[in-house]
């Protein structure tokens, strides 16, 4: 495999401050099985979602590039390419060459750095507002001076205290806006802050031209105040977008910053994360957060597992048990052998599939897209006809035209389309992670909104996954703790649920050997026991069970015991299926167990059609021929046969437990022991398409209604300025409704 490195800043013709903390780069990028790499950067100066497609396009431009992804809440931008197609330093220099500063993701530093966007927007916002209440004073004087025929020396004296107040005032607190329309610029494009800017710069410029040549009228009102609307307006959608703040950036602050590791002579060093690597041990104690993926080398405890499977129980850990970042150890300190840290852990893993899902490129995304990318040209094309029109056909000057053409420049700020959609799907899959569904594809959550089908695997799906003793209260203890010894010699499925149902037992005093395909035998008081299959055990056919499986318990002298296990169908199954009826959806199980089996869940939950022994291939045949009729189907399914059937349906889903793969295939993943979840997900989904669409509405009818009065002169700069961040305040409320709406009480 060809080494991957991530050439430094100098190797660039790029600005100085393209680069940042990149003294050892090739740290940052992780080299996949399959011999592609990833690296995961932080672009600083991201403000707004009409950069994320610029960024993004600019890398998938180029050759070996496999993935390319920009995450507007925590500024992530993720890239996957082919190390031997493309340099790493290609992929940063044509981000870099946009005029994006980059720099190592680093998990820690995005609270603080949303902390300090926060602080630089409040200080702009008090000088802005400490300007606009003065120079406004100022006006009012002028404008009652002209009235009553104030001197022009006066009216000047006070047009130039005016000029003294705000122009220091729009160069501090329009630095936001200069500084992101200036980077656009530098890259040689256009983004939203640039028509923002040259409002506010041919304001203060054409009022510093009045004053300087005496005339009646400045508008340096105009320019801190519209700077001051405009302000508040950034402020406060910076909040309510952090009140439905990335899932993903929440679930980072479950991050350690370090840990305690044991060395090998048996002391204790508190090492920083970046430090410690696999095959190191570490120390956790009671109440705190696991900080790595690892197993459990000594010490016994019970951990808090509900950020990695739903489950609310703690769950016991032992020596070998694998532990997970992110869980909680509850009662007793362990010593944990490390397997994997910082972005190759689980807890990792899980924040880039949330990541994806905010900020995937749905159908609604795309559109959202492509009419934010017109929107730079449009945008100059309109006040340019709107000055030039008004100055040779409506009978004004130059002055009043500009104003005129400045307030189309605000007016048709497309903040507000440009968050229709990722405002809902922050919120969406913020809500349905709490909900117990981990979202990994927010298009998923479009196609599940349009699903009138539900098919459902049986094994680990409909049921629990693992087979319970059904008749133990028929058998007799001893026979119980005979055949839990001997199943302690063995690793089948059955073997470990009748030793887990029985509980603690003594060791035989006899070796128990196991014969593969038949069960167990061992000698007792010279004479052969066994415990297997019936035949093994000499038990007639007719005494067989099609429905449920089986032990036989052989002693020699007496008549076999039988031990009948069942894979209990999940508590909530009937529920769920009860649920999805209701509203209309048709429900069918394809199973591969037998078709007695299949037919029994399937008349337990209420599922009139169902199939049996179903291969993959049949289950895929079953889905096209669906598809072809129209169907739009939801595939539920946990198996390694399972896989090809989610990725063929037109949305799907996977339990928590379910196989690496069928995860990996499915666009959601349902958390817990139940199905609940799954009504959740559907509920969400329906919710997510009505208030995407509304916010198109809203996005789409603000500027329908704004951009015609303000060309038509009726819409001053400020009433604009007001205007166009009510508009993007109005379109993140309304996705917030999602997020603080009562979630349904579970089935």
């Amino acid at each position: 495999m060809a080494e991957v490195t991530l050439a430094r800043r100098d190797a660039f013709d790029l600005p100085e401050d393209s680069w940042r903390g990149f003294s050892d780069p090739s740290a940052y990028i992780r080299v996949r099985a399959d011999g592609t790499a990833e690296l995961d950067l932080v672009v600083e100066n991201l403000h707004c979602p009409g950069c994320i497609p610029k960024i993004e396009g600019a890398v998938k431009r180029l050759p070996g590039v496999l993935h390319a992804r920009v995450n507007l809440s925590t500024k992530r931008l993720h890239l996957h390419w082919r190390p031997d197609a493309v340099e790493p330093s290609a992929l940063l220099g044509a981000v870099a060459g946009q005029g994006f500063r980059l720099a190592p993701y680093d998990p820690g530093a995005l609270a603080s750095s949303g902390a300090d966007d926060t602080k630089a927007l409040l200080r702009a916002l008090a000088v802005a507002g400490f300007a606009a209440g003065n120079v406004m004073l100022l006006s009012v004087s002028v404008w009652s001076g002209l009235v009553s025929d104030m001197g022009p020396a006066t009216r000047d004296l006070f047009h130039w205290v005016s000029a003294l107040i705000a122009l220091p005032a729009v160069a501090f607190a329009g630095q936001p806006f200069f500084r992101s329309a200036l980077t656009a610029l530098r890259g040689h494009r256009l983004n939203m802050d640039v028509p923002i800017s040259l409002a506010v710069i041919l304001a203060s410029g054409m009022s510093l031209v009045e004053t300087l040549a005496s005339g009646d009228y400045v508008y340096f009102d105009a320019a801190v105040m519209l700077l001051f609307f405009l302000l508040i307006g950034r402020y406060l959608d910076l909040r309510t977008r952090g009140q439905a703040r990335s899932a993903a950036e929440n679930l980072m602050l479950l991050r350690a910053q370090g840990a305690s590791v044991l060395t090998a002579d048996g002391e204790r060093r508190a090492l920083p994360i970046a430090e410690i690597g696999p095959g190191m041990r570490v120390l956790v104690a009671a109440g705190e957060r696991v900080p790595v993926d690892g197993r459990i080398a000594r010490g016994r405890s019970d951990l808090d597992t509900s950020l990695v499977t739903g489950e609310s129980v703690p769950r016991a850990a032992a020596p070998g048990t694998e532990i997970f970042a992110g869980t909680l150890n509850l009662t007793s300190l362990l010593e944990v052998e490390v397997t994997a840290v910082g972005e190759g852990t689980l807890l990792a893993e899980i924040v880039r599939l949330m990541e994806a899902a905010e900020q995937c490129r749905a159908r609604y995304v795309r559109l959202a897209d492509r009419m934010a990318r017109i929107y730079a040209p449009a945008v100059h094309i309109l006040a340019a006809v709107s000055f030039l029109g008004w100055l040779a056909f409506g009978g004004l000057g130059w002055q009043e035209a500009l104003l005129i053409a400045v307030a189309v420049l605000i007016v048709t700020c497309p903040c507000a389309l440009g968050l229709a959609v990722p405002a809902v799907q922050v919120a969406a899959v913020g809500r349905l992670l709490r909900g117990g569904v981990l979202v990994k594809s927010a298009d998923g959550l479009e196609r599940l909104a349009q699903v009138d089908t539900v098919i459902f695997d049986k094994t680990g799906t409909l049921t629990q996954g693992w087979p319970e003793p059904t008749n133990l209260t028929e058998i007799a203890v001893a026979d119980q703790r005979l055949a839990a010894s001997m199943a302690a010699a063995s690793r089948h499925p059955l073997s470990r649920a009748l030793c887990r149902t029985v509980g603690p037992v003594g060791i035989p005093e006899t070796e128990v050997r196991e014969e593969p395909g038949l069960g167990l035998a061992m000698i007792l008081d010279g004479r052969e026991v066994r415990l297997g299959n019936r035949e093994w055990c000499g038990v007639p056919t007719s005494q067989s069970s099609a429905v449920e499986s089986e032990l036989w318990l052989a002693v020699p002298g007496r008549a076999p015991v039988r031990f009948a296990f069942r894979d209990a169908p999940r508590a909530d199954a009937a529920r769920t299926v009860a649920w999805l009826k209701d509203r209309g959806l048709a429900v069918e199980l394809l199973s591969g167990d037998r078709e007695p089996a299949a037919r029994e869940i399937a008349r337990a939950l209420g599922i009139d059609r169902w199939a049996g022994e179903r291969r993959p291939a049949d289950k895929i045949a079953r889905l096209e021929v669906l598809a072809a009729d129209g169907h739009k189907v939801l595939m539920v399914g946990d198996g390694l046969n399972d896989a090809p059937a989610l990725a063929a349906a037109f949305a799907s889903a996977s339990p928590a437990e379910a196989a690496d793969i069928s995860q990996t295939a499915a666009d959601f993943v349902i958390q817990g022991d139940g199905l609940s979840p799954l009504a959740e997900a559907m509920r969400v989904g329906v919710a997510s398409r009505r208030l995407i669409l509304q916010n198109f509405a809203l996005a789409l009818g603000y500027n329908a209604i704004a951009v015609p009065l303000a060309m038509a002169g009726l819409v001053t700069p400020l009433i604009a300025a007001l205007a166009m961040s009510a508009s993007s305040i109005a379109v993140t409320l309304n996705a917030l409704r999602l997020s603080l709406a009562r979630r349904e009480a579970r089935l």
